[in-house]
């Protein structure tokens, strides 16, 4: 995970003491382990928009920043983020969609033992 952009030592050493559960478990249940999963807070006649909230919250924390530098660096990512920004979600939301899907790479690239690959991505 080392040479994945946006992924520094920091957030290394955060993922792999702090989230044991790499490889084997579903993108969904690992991005509610990580707390990037939105969840509803309905009650009574409460309603609105879902927040990402429980989960680790150091992991959380720690990654939340890594999308930011993967923007920036990969082009997978960049073309992501710029379809939902384009879409009208705000910087707030892309981000945490984008930390959702950074952490999707990372699991496959663990369950697959398989280093970083980047792509050129055409047309995005």
């Amino acid at each position: 995970m080392r040479s994945v952009p946006g992924i520094g030592p920091v957030c290394t050493r955060t993922l792999r003491l702090d989230l044991p559960e790499w490889g084997p478990v579903s993108r969904q249940r690992l991005a509610a382990l990580v707390g990037g999963t939105p969840l509803n807070r309905e009650s009574g006649p409460r309603r609105g928009g879902r927040t990402i909230w429980r989960g680790r919250a150091h992991v959380r924390a720690t990654l939340s920043m890594s999308p930011l530098v993967a923007v920036r660096y990969q082009a997978v990512l960049t073309g992501f983020y710029e379809r939902l920004r384009a879409a009208g979600k705000t910087a707030k939301v892309a981000r945490a969609t984008g930390m959702r899907q950074l952490v999707t790479i990372l699991n496959a690239m663990v369950n697959h033992h398989t280093p970083w690959q980047p792509r050129e991505v055409f047309g995005a």
